[in-house]
């Protein structure tokens, strides 16, 4: 299993997403990643 870290862009999507009010899931879904990273 291969890990990549969290870009600077995708560290501010999740940061945006979370203060509007997404859940762990559907911010992993609209970035394209594993639920367990958000």
């Amino acid at each position: 299993m291969s890990y990549t870290h969290l870009t600077e862009n995708e560290r501010y999507q999740i940061y945006s997403l979370k203060k509007v009010g997404l859940n762990q899931k559907e911010i992993a879904e609209h970035i394209s990643r594993s639920a367990a990273i958000p």
